[in-house]
């Protein structure tokens, strides 16, 4: 009888080990949340922190509890860190290189706190709590000023910056150089306007700005400016003309005038890095570059509404060839000089 119960209770604790075995799995996402927090350009800036946004509300599917903030000054990023920080967010981005101090800051005086942030890189290692996820967003705008090259009828095409600096610059060097390329392959010379205009949030100056690109004579304008764009989009839709809209497709804002778009898929490195924190990853003190081959960047779906197929087709191809590293996209005015050199 003895040995019978012996039995019984060895077959009853092989099934309670076998039982909590076989249950299901800890979810990673249960109880974890990822913030964000803006650069001026705000949440609905039809632009880069939008896409941020639209990453955000993928995790959001997956069960992962999301917020943000909109910083309307740049001295509310400290005090917008600070109080996400106090929140216990497993995750708390920066949109924007405007907030690199703050970010890097905020990351030194919280050790403990997990932090990301949009356009700026560092050395890996110097920061250890602080992600970087950087764009090849110059290769996405070589694609558009090939398509401008390639379709401007007036031999005139225009550029708007947001602000200067290494980030923003990558937008501007690798427009003028697809452009020149275009040129060069259709044996002419294309002027090229280009404009820093000191603001993300200005639509009145990105409206005037390309207002009076229009009527000196370009009939395609590029901006890579933010919220403020959107008002050169404005322009071309009252002249009649055709704007590049960035980081989103933007044909919806007027789907008559914008040509194409460069797109800069902050969704998908905020949704990516996310989840690499989320499932415990050992990525912090790290930047992440995302470009044309790892899906980072691109044209905008919209493009075959205006863009003639041989053009998209051309484009395609060279796409593989700056994937493939034949074509090298400058990102400084020495690199342009030298790529203008190289090209005849």
């Amino acid at each position: 009888m003895k040995k019978r119960w012996i039995s019984l209770f060895l077959v009853l604790v092989l099934i309670l080990t076998l039982g909590v075995g076989c249950g299901p799995k800890e979810d990673p996402a249960k109880g974890k949340s990822v913030a964000l927090i803006t650069d001026i350009g705000g949440i609905n800036d039809e632009s880069f922190n939008q896409s941020a946004w639209n990453g955000m509300e993928q995790l959001k599917e997956e069960g992962i509890n999301i917020s943000f903030v909109e910083s309307h000054k740049e001295a509310d990023y400290a005090v917008n860190l600070a109080n996400k920080t106090e929140e216990g967010n497993d995750l708390i981005w920066g949109i924007g290189f405007l907030m690199e101090e703050a970010m890097v800051a905020a990351s030194k005086e919280h050790k403990d706190q997990m932090f990301a942030v949009v356009d700026v890189g560092f050395n890996e290692g110097d920061h250890p709590n602080l992600i970087g996820a950087m764009f090849h967003s110059e290769e996405s705008s070589f694609l558009v000023g090939y398509i401008a090259g390639q379709m401007t009828e007036t031999d005139h095409v225009g550029f708007i910056l947001g602000m200067e600096g290494d980030v923003m610059f990558r937008f501007q060097y690798g427009y003028l150089a697809g452009v020149a390329y275009a040129a060069k392959e259709l044996g002419k010379e294309i002027r090229v306007d280009y404009v820093t205009i000191d603001t993300f949030g200005d639509t009145a100056k990105g409206k005037a700005t390309a207002t009076k690109m229009y009527s000196d004579g370009a009939d395609i304008v590029y901006h890579a400016a933010g919220q403020a764009g959107s008002g050169a989009i404005t322009a071309a839709k009252e002249m009649g003309k055709w704007a590049i809209g960035v980081d989103l497709d933007q044909n919806e804002l007027a789907p008559d005038n914008v040509l194409t778009s460069a797109l800069k898929n902050v969704d998908q490195a905020v949704y990516q890095l996310s989840k690499k924190v989320i499932d415990g990853e050992d990525v912090g003190g790290k930047t992440f570059f995302f470009g044309l081959k790892e899906g980072g960047v691109g044209i905008a779906p919209s493009s075959s509404k205006h863009v003639p197929q041989d053009i998209l087709d051309k484009t395609k191809e060279i796409e593989k060839e700056i994937i493939d590293g034949k074509i090298d996209v400058p990102i400084t005015d020495a690199e342009f000089e030298a790529f203008k050199a190289n090209l005849g």
